[in-house]
């Protein structure tokens, strides 16, 4: 039983590929923040990587489901849900990676990577209004 349906263009099997391989990544690093960066963190830079590695995986998943309503969705809306989720992993967790990353090589002096977060956030969250609109053709 094929579940992407060849008829939008390809688009649906490219976005559950960019899905996989975000959720790939995903597990990349959680194991790499679990093992390599667990001894060098303080309990508050673990709850911020922790929350990076969730957010991952909960986008990683929206762009399966994407891929997976590309078929009976607005291309164009959906479209843009998806650049927006990767947007958002892009500002949203990679400036909580790097947040963490330079505290555990010793930086302190870059808090201000954490103003980056909430753009990818409000990514997130017109990612997913816009992936609902995009099943209203």
């Amino acid at each position: 039983m094929k579940i992407l349906k060849e008829s939008s263009g390809g688009i649906a099997s490219d976005i559950f590929r960019y899905g996989c391989i975000v959720l790939a990544l995903a597990v990349i690093a959680g194991a790499f923040g679990a093992h390599a960066l667990q001894p060098l963190l303080d309990e508050k830079s673990k709850n911020t990587y922790h929350t990076a590695v969730n957010y991952h995986f909960y986008h990683g998943f929206a762009l399966l489901l994407c891929g997976l309503a590309a078929a009976s969705a607005n291309p164009s809306r959906l479209q843009w849900a998806t650049r927006l989720f990767g947007i958002g992993l892009f500002l949203f967790c990679g400036s909580l990676y790097t947040l963490t990353l330079l505290t555990a090589a010793g930086y302190h002096s870059f808090r201000w990577i954490g103003a980056i977060t909430p753009f990818g956030g409000l990514s997130f969250i017109i990612g997913w209004l816009l992936l609902a609109r995009a099943m209203y053709k």
